[in-house]
């Protein structure tokens, strides 16, 4: 039972693809090859089909643009497992490749070795030269975020550090990375990024840490089984069922329930947004776009196999 509990998730948010996934995933193929990554690496990320869900999350991006988000998407994909790669999780070597990669986004000296240095500067270059400094900040922040959670996550697992439920939903909603994809819903419109009074009110903060609540506990559900050989807690059913003293599948029942309550409130949220126009309603359905995109990735991609 516990493997396939996402699948009783119900999720009303439609779905969509951009038209050029399978061009953006042909072409992804041979971006990742041409940086030198190992052919061991590049056919587990081929088979990932990570550019079809960049298409998922940015359907109207042109073909060009949907290349440099399925080349950030891989980007992060790497770091990941970059990160979970050692049996013993290694702090300070977690801390220096975030370190590199901020310095590289900042345009500081130093940066990143290799195919992961070499890959983020390309795939950054073109954001870089076409989105005013407002909202390059806000990326960096996001990124900032998500890459000192994975750090935090690094931690824990070497200390042995099982995180309580409500620790762990707030470091989630950093290592998910949620908020990385949800600034690059602006770069996708090809337009002027959202106002800072929207983008930072409160309402729409909301509406935003929800969507990365719905595919952070989803991906939870999904990965379970894996997730309890490998995590060291680090899963929303693990800390569940650690807190409570309750078997894995009563917490899985549990997230589950949690899960439909949040998504059930989810167009409240969005309700309550202020008015926001052509780009504010962009975002939104955005956000929208990445809890039920990241879901039917999730059940077609082989990294979840």
């Amino acid at each position: 039972m516990l493997p396939t509990i996402a699948l009783d998730l119900q999720c009303p948010i439609n779905p969509v693809i951009s038209p050029y996934a399978e061009e953006a995933h042909a072409w992804l193929d041979g971006w990742t090859r041409s940086h030198g990554l190992p052919d061991v690496y590049a056919d587990r990320l081929a088979e990932g089909g990570i550019a079809r869900y960049a298409a998922r999350l940015y359907p109207d991006a042109t073909p060009d643009d949907l290349r440099v988000l399925s080349a950030l998407f891989t980007w992060f994909f790497l770091i990941d497992d970059e990160c979970d790669r050692a049996s013993v999780p290694e702090p300070e070597r977690v801390r220096a490749l975030v370190g590199g990669a901020l310095s590289l986004l900042s345009g500081e000296d130093g940066g990143l070795p290799g195919p992961l240095g070499s890959m983020l500067a390309d795939a950054w270059r073109e954001p870089q030269r076409r989105m005013p400094e407002r909202w390059q900040a806000r990326f960096v922040a996001a990124v900032e975020h998500h890459l000192n959670g994975v750090v935090v996550e690094a931690r824990n697992k070497a200390n042995g550090h099982r995180p309580a439920v409500e620790e762990y939903v707030e470091l989630r909603r950093a290592t998910s990375a949620a908020y990385v994809a949800h600034t690059l819903i602006d770069f996708a419109a090809g337009d002027d990024p959202v106002t800072e009074s929207f983008y930072y009110h409160p309402s729409v903060r909301a509406f935003s840490r929800a969507g990365n609540d719905l595919l952070s506990w989803f991906n939870d559900l999904l990965s379970l089984e894996r997730d309890a050989a490998t995590s060291g807690g680090h899963n929303l059913v693990l800390a569940v069922a650690n807190e409570r003293g309750t078997p894995l599948a009563e917490a899985a029942v549990v997230t589950r329930e949690r899960w439909h309550r949040t998504m059930r409130h989810l167009p409240a949220l969005r309700t309550a947004a202020p008015p926001h126009g052509l780009a504010g309603r962009r975002y939104l359905d955005g956000v929208e776009h990445a809890v039920r995109g990241t879901m039917d990735w999730s059940y077609e991609s082989a990294r979840y196999r």
